[in-house]
């Protein structure tokens, strides 16, 4: 039997140079995939602004939404670790903002933790979470929340300043009580250096192979898309699973056009009534 994914486990992975798998999921389908080939931990990220409702970025998904699709990919876990993303200004206007919409995904989801944006300016707000015995994991690095500020998805971290600025959010993160933390889109020597300081996972999103784990959007990772569709540098196909479904769609409907399916073999064709009950039918209407 697989092992249950917890924070101790996920840790001790850490700890004897051992990678963490994550990947994102938004629906109970695909969470019960991914935790029956064994992924350690899932992120339900609100990414899913941009993968499940086609909005350009992840500003406008609301903790209604993210309390949908968290609970519906936390009845798939069994053994997988479920981390909920807090969506755009859930936590930031205050602590008290923070902490109450931690504890609602956690009571309204089977979330075993959740995940906020930001190092040193949201570390009151991660101190005060973990306080309520809430298990955070932070997200230092390229913020997607915060993309309007850096003038788009861009790398963080390049010049000295600013690879200082990245390694003090993640030391300050940790310090507020963070047990993992998500390093996007910065160069893989700091994330490798980041690693090396802190006793957090790091989980590496366009960070390079020296984090102790990594997380990859589904929808990328399984090629679901149309072609023409931006694939970021760091992503890497697993699968052309936007290929396969879109043959299966076209041969579906090719044989539903040509009246070839449903043929026998997908009818119910035993019936309780005789034809010449049916033909009796036909002439009374």
């Amino acid at each position: 039997m697989p092992k249950k994914n917890t924070i101790t486990t996920l840790l001790d992975m850490k700890k004897r140079g051992e990678k963490v798998s994550q990947v994102t999921s938004y629906d109970y389908s695909m969470a019960r995939i991914a935790d029956a080939a064994g992924i350690n931990t899932i992120l339900v990220g609100d990414s899913l602004g941009m993968t499940m409702q086609g909005y350009s970025d992840t500003l406008p998904v609301t903790m209604d939404e993210m309390v949908i699709y968290g609970r519906s990919v936390g009845r798939a876990c069994k053994n997988t670790f479920v981390i909920l993303d807090m969506p755009f200004m859930s936590y930031q206007a205050s602590v008290e903002q923070a902490v109450r919409n931690a504890g609602r995904l956690m009571k309204e989801t089977f979330a075993n933790a959740v995940k906020l944006e930001g190092g040193k300016r949201v570390a009151p707000q991660i101190k005060a979470i973990v306080e309520s015995g809430i298990p955070v994991c932070a997200h230092v690095g390229m913020t997607p929340q915060s993309a309007n500020m850096f003038g788009g998805f861009k790398v963080q971290g390049k010049g000295e300043e600013n690879a200082r600025r990245v390694l003090e959010d993640a030391l300050a993160v940790e310090e507020a009580g963070a047990f993992m933390c998500v390093l996007e889109c910065v160069p893989p020597k700091l994330a490798a250096l980041i690693t090396k300081k802190t006793r957090m996972i790091t989980i590496g999103i366009g960070g390079g192979a020296g984090c102790d784990g990594q997380v990859l959007v589904m929808q990328d990772m399984m090629g679901v898309g149309l072609e023409g569709d931006f694939v970021p540098k760091f992503v890497k196909r697993f699968a052309e699973v936007g290929k396969i479904m879109t043959d299966a769609y076209k041969a579906y409907d090719a044989e539903v056009k040509a009246g070839t399916y449903p043929d026998a073999a997908h009818s119910y064709v035993k019936s309780d009534c005789s034809d010449e009950f049916y033909a009796r039918l036909d002439e009374e209407y």
